[in-house]
């Protein structure tokens, strides 16, 4: 067993230190809530009345307590791909849970909006905070103190953060991630499936399966490329908190069924009354938070976690920064390569060995916390294996090598020494830039400013010319506080056209990028942001803008200290925006998770 490297030993210390006091008064407040047992079999006979008056076939199980009662959170709607497949799991999980005598009860639902419909639309402003809202309701739907472990069916951007978020102040109940997996890549179902079935069974080698995904096309699931809803994924594993191997098995199989199954079981067995008890609180501790960092770093994943991570950390009572993240990401190597940091998608991914590959060689070189205490019961070894159907009952096996070498490298070998997710710092604020989607000849531009307050305008400018030269595209006042801090990824098809056209680019914006962030040198996230006298606001056209990611600077040669700040915009309103204004008055900076309520909360 390799021994931990010493940066992350370093690393992980530094986050335990500096949230001795917040993890301690968090911790101590999950230990109340445990020892005061707010639930059913200490409620008043109206109040259990009522929780069990619509559960028909189950009414007698939860009178009389006989069994544990497992809440059921979800994010189910039907507009949103990867979410369609949820509206049949609760009567599966019901139909799981009595096999073990269980019963299961959906809790309350959350939202669950798409950042692919609302790209570049005015609704991409309520994204950020939709995560507060998703939060929000999962306390609600846990307030009723009726479960003794807690099933969290969410997939996508920001609803895994914020059903994280909600669960974790609940903290002293059990809780499991039940993903619904990816959709398919392009053949038809039929043969798609089968060839997924035999795998699965053992009876088709990795090369057909490969061949397989590589023919595939869309439907019911989670988007294939490699963005923040399929990174929530890639975090829930090398966290523990999913059944080993969950994340990337499709929707509708018998292998997907057979794991939500195991989930359910799971659920029953991990409570206070049971033998193995395994509250969240302990679950995500500050190894497992590391962890999640060390995954997102690993494989490539969404710039949008740098803002996320964060976040679920405060809820826990953990302070992890871009410092941390940033020096993780010097020792840990990009060890895949997904679309569209690479050719394949997910499911490609998958195919050659996926998250199972990733642990197992993180696991084997000291890159990663084993010892977490997880939802399956070991340590984290359980999840360098990948599930199968062995006459149709769910086993784990050996994953071996890479499938594909293309896709999946090794320590030894990796395809970029670090983990492509760097800090940039100077007189212009902190913000994040993703290496690991940028040719390096490209890490460094350095020019004269051009400044813009939405991607319209910048467009606009495009059209007209008027960039056709080495440019800082700055687009400033899209931060939380301004207007929710809304994906950017309109600009990315003019600013690569300028590229090509043989121009140094770079973008510099106090909004969001994403999974998807493209090829542009980008400092993104930059904080302060411009909203309120941030450096950006102080920036005028012409100025010498250096974004390097080599050296990590973000700084501009004019003296801002004279200059008077550019006026805020006043928030745009309609289609909701304005009821958000609250969010968006209390929201602190990125780098703590841009986020109204843990702010509001004192966490």
């Amino acid at each position: 067993m390799s021994k931990l490297h010493p940066v992350i030993e370093s690393v992980t210390k530094r986050v335990i230190e500096k949230s001795a006091e917040s993890r301690a008064r968090y911790l101590g407040l999950i230990g109340e809530a445990a020892e005061r047992d707010p639930n059913r079999h200490v409620m008043s006979c109206s109040n259990l009345a009522h929780a069990f008056a619509g559960a028909e076939e189950d009414q007698a199980a939860i009178k009389a307590a006989s069994g544990p009662n497992i809440g059921i959170v979800t994010a189910y709607n039907d507009m949103l791909s990867a979410h369609q497949p949820y509206g049949r799991y609760p009567e599966m999980m019901k139909i799981h849970a009595r096999e073990v005598g269980a019963t299961a009860q959906v809790a309350g639902g959350t939202p669950a909006m798409c950042d692919g419909v609302t790209q570049g639309q005015d609704g991409m402003e309520l994204s950020l905070f939709s995560r507060d809202a998703i939060a929000l309701s999962t306390a609600l739907a846990l307030s009723h103190a009726v479960y003794d472990s807690v099933a969290l069916l969410g997939i996508c951007d920001k609803i895994v953060p914020g059903l994280m978020i909600g669960a974790l102040r609940f903290g002293h109940l059990p809780a499991v991630f039940v993903p619904s997996g990816p959709m398919p890549t392009g053949i038809s179902n039929k043969e798609k499936q089968k060839v997924r079935q035999l795998y699965a069974e053992g009876k088709a080698t990795r090369d057909e399966l490969l061949e397989s995904e590589s023919a595939s096309y869309h439907s019911p699931g989670t988007c294939t490329f490699y963005g923040t809803a399929n990174s929530n994924q890639m975090m829930m594993e090398i966290m523990g908190l999913h059944v080993p191997g969950a994340a990337f098995v499709t929707p509708g199989t018998g292998l997907r069924q057979k794991l939500t199954r195991a989930a359910t079981h799971r659920l029953s067995e991990i409570t206070r009354d049971g033998n193995d008890f395994r509250p969240l609180a302990h679950c995500v501790d500050e190894k497992a938070i590391v962890n999640a960092a060390i995954g997102l770093l690993a494989t490539g994943g969404s710039t949008n976690h740098a803002i996320h991570i964060p976040a679920m950390a405060r809820a826990a009572g953990i302070v992890f920064d871009w410092t941390d993240l940033a020096e993780l990401s010097r020792v840990v190597p990009l060890l895949a390569r997904v679309y569209p940091n690479g050719s394949g998608d997910v499911n490609h991914f998958h195919a050659a060995g996926g998250m199972g590959y990733i642990v197992g060689e993180l696991l084997e070189n000291g890159l990663a916390h084993r010892d977490l205490r997880t939802i399956w019961g070991g340590d984290l070894s359980d999840y360098t294996r990948e599930p199968m159907l062995d006459d149709g009952e769910l086993v784990w096996r050996e994953i071996g090598e890479s499938g594909d070498d293309n896709m999946l490298s090794t320590v030894a070998e990796p395809f970029q020494p670090d983990g492509g997710m760097r800090l940039l710092e100077g007189n212009l604020g902190r913000a994040c830039f993703k290496s690991s989607a940028v040719e390096r000849r490209f890490w460094t531009t350095e020019a004269p400013c051009r400044v813009f307050q939405t991607q319209k305008d910048v467009n606009l400018a495009f059209e007209r010319g008027e960039l056709d030269r080495d440019v800082v595209v700055v687009v400033r006042f899209q931060g939380p506080r301004a207007n929710g801090m809304p994906e950017l990824h309109k600009l990315t098809p003019a600013l690569g056209v300028l590229q090509d056209r043989g121009y140094h680019v770079a973008l510099v914006t106090d909004g969001r990028m994403s999974g998807a962030s493209g090829k542009v040198p980008a400092a993104i996230h930059c904080a302060p942001e411009a909203l309120g006298g941030g450096p950006l606001s102080k920036l005028q056209d012409g100025d010498v803008v250096k974004v390097c990611a080599e050296t990590g600077e973000l700084s501009t040669t004019a003296d801002l200290t004279s200059r008077v700040s550019a006026a805020d915009p006043a928030p745009d309103m309609g289609l909701g925006r304005e009821l958000f204004a609250m969010f968006r008055s209390l929201a602190d900076e990125a780098e703590r998770g841009g986020s109204a309520m843990l702010a509001t909360a004192g966490l």
